[in-house]
């Protein structure tokens, strides 16, 4: 089975405290809401200590144009995203050896946070010494699951080319999408959540000689996915396009749909490979909040420990989107076990869910 043998991030240059985003806010929000030091509490309820953005505080005070903001989405998602996979291939806690760039067969770019066409990959590309005979796959739009559907989609890629080395770079700079004039509830929760972020994991085939490159005993093979989309769910999360660019979907009742309908998703999942929640070593969620992990808690009976990487990643980041998944896989990878199961999960706009199978050999 495919498996994942490298993960690094590179992190955006401003760290900011949740208090200072928090005071931020107020001011913002004060004057279009009576019960603004009410709302406000979202801000210290979400567990979120900092966060990373691409600029500093004082850039958000001022309006920029759609355009300004997808040129800073370009101009950073190029650089953090060249860091990345700088970083996944010369990682010296996963791997005994550093690998070249033009080693890499394929690359999945994830985000949704910016538009580029060419893509940010072909980008990258130009920057950093690569084959001209790389696939290039970029896929937009997953939101928050993208992290874990671009690792199912490598997997099948590599499970089709077993000999194949691909990258996984997952790229989301939330904090350019903020609209300073949106006086809505969904972007002040937004504004109390997300983070910017770039990653990079690195899944290889059963033949592409992984064997001689891996430094630890065990890795998580991707055993099974499986992705499902929740009909007519469109207004739970997403993006309204408008004039000024990006503007947050976030619907109040994604913790009450996720004990209602993750429960029997993940149940049928992981009967379909004759297991159960309780065959679980490590659940590998994607924090999209502290309710959202609650949630997750809540409707599969799990104990609070199994979700501890995910508050400590979003304790340290915030939810940085897409991103977010593989900063917690990254800290199971560093300490599980061989033979250890895990489950990874993630949900984005559709309303949809990805789901992987890992088991540690």
């Amino acid at each position: 089975m495919p498996r994942i043998i490298s993960i690094a991030e590179a992190v955006p240059p401003f760290s900011i405290e949740q208090d200072k985003v928090m005071d931020f806010a107020e001011k913002l929000f004060k004057e279009s809401f009576k019960d603004i030091q009410r709302l406000l509490s979202v801000f210290q309820n979400g567990q979120i200590e900092k966060r990373h953005f691409a600029r500093d505080l004082d850039w958000f005070e001022v309006d920029h144009t759609f355009e300004e903001k997808n040129d800073a989405y370009i101009e950073t998602a190029v650089k953090l995203g060249a860091e990345a996979i700088t970083n996944c291939l010369k990682n010296d806690d996963f791997l005994k050896n550093e690998i070249h760039f033009e080693e890499i067969d394929a690359i999945f770019t994830i985000s949704s946070t910016g538009l580029s066409t060419p893509s940010i990959d072909a980008r990258i590309m130009n920057i950093l010494p690569s084959s001209q005979y790389t696939k290039r796959i970029p896929i937009w739009g997953l939101g928050c699951a993208g992290g874990a559907a671009g690792l199912s989609r490598a997997y099948e890629y590599c499970l089709a080319y077993p000999k194949a080395k691909v990258l996984v770079l997952s790229i989301e700079l939330c904090s350019l999408t903020f609209q300073r004039n949106d006086r809505s509830k969904s972007n002040l929760i937004g504004t109390s959540l997300f983070a910017d972020g770039v990653a990079c994991a690195l899944v290889c085939g059963d033949d592409s000689g992984y064997e001689k490159i891996t430094k630890k005993n065990a890795a998580p093979n991707i055993v099974g996915t499986q992705s499902t989309t929740m009909p007519d769910s469109e207004d739970v999360m997403g993006w309204d396009v408008k004039n000024e660019g990006l503007y947050v979907v976030f619907s109040k009742d994604i913790p009450t749909i996720i004990e209602n309908w993750l429960q029997p998703n993940v149940l049928r999942f992981l009967n379909s490979n004759g297991l159960d929640v309780q065959d679980l070593d490590h659940f590998i969620a994607h924090p999209g909040g502290k309710k959202v992990i609650d949630a997750y808690v809540s409707a599969l009976k799990l104990p609070e420990t199994m979700t501890k990487n995910s508050l400590d990643v979003l304790k340290e980041f915030g939810n940085m989107s897409s991103v977010t998944i593989l900063c917690v896989l990254k800290r199971f990878m560093e300490t599980a076990k061989e033979g250890d199961l895990g489950l990874g999960a993630a949900l984005g706009p559709g309303f949809s869910s990805e789901l992987l199978l890992m088991r540690w050999e």
